[in-house]
């Protein structure tokens, strides 16, 4: 396992064999979690961990957050890009590969063999499943079945994306 300079890696986080964290990433920081009271909001303490898999990459200034209760979990043989952001309690199954400007909200679960292009996005709390495409830019607001291609937002089939794009720039004509 390889640390570059000023990584971070907090309490509470396991790294398996064979791992590369690139410079600046930063792997257990506090999810962020915080509560109203109606006068003002109230840190809630991140308790759990970050586990990271065998022949894990994390890229440059990418953060990865601990868990609020339980562990946020990435897989064997995840491949994540600079500046990605994976909030507390998301699960990342095996083999990933995640590109830049990519951010995961809060407890989702991202399926094995998912490919995320660059600047695309999960909502918190849902479901991707294996295999998936999400196309750089792609929105994410929903589950999105295994096997699938998806692109735009909201995130919807990409051949159905596409055709609507094109559609939509006839419209002036």
């Amino acid at each position: 396992t390889r640390l570059h300079a000023n990584v971070t890696v907090c309490h509470g986080v396991v790294v398996g064999k064979r791992v590369i964290l690139h410079s600046g990433c930063v792997i257990g920081g506090d999810g962020f979690g915080f509560a109203h009271d109606g006068a003002g909001w109230h840190k809630i303490a991140q308790l759990g961990g970050v586990v990271l898999g065998d022949d894990v990459e994390v890229g440059s200034c990418s953060s990865i957050d601990r868990g609020a209760l339980g562990d946020t979990v990435i897989g064997n043989d995840v491949k994540i890009d600079s500046q990605v952001q994976i909030a507390h309690n998301v699960t990342i199954g095996e083999g990933c590969l995640i590109t830049g400007q990519v951010g995961i909200a809060g407890s989702a679960k991202i399926g094995n063999h998912v490919m995320m292009g660059g600047q695309a996005g999960v909502a918190g709390h849902l479901s991707v499943g294996d295999n998936v495409k999400v196309a750089g830019q792609a929105g994410v607001s929903k589950d999105i079945e295994p096997d699938q291609t998806v692109a735009g937002y909201p995130a919807m089939n990409a051949r159905k994306f596409w055709r609507n794009i094109a559609a939509l720039n006839k419209l002036s004509e």
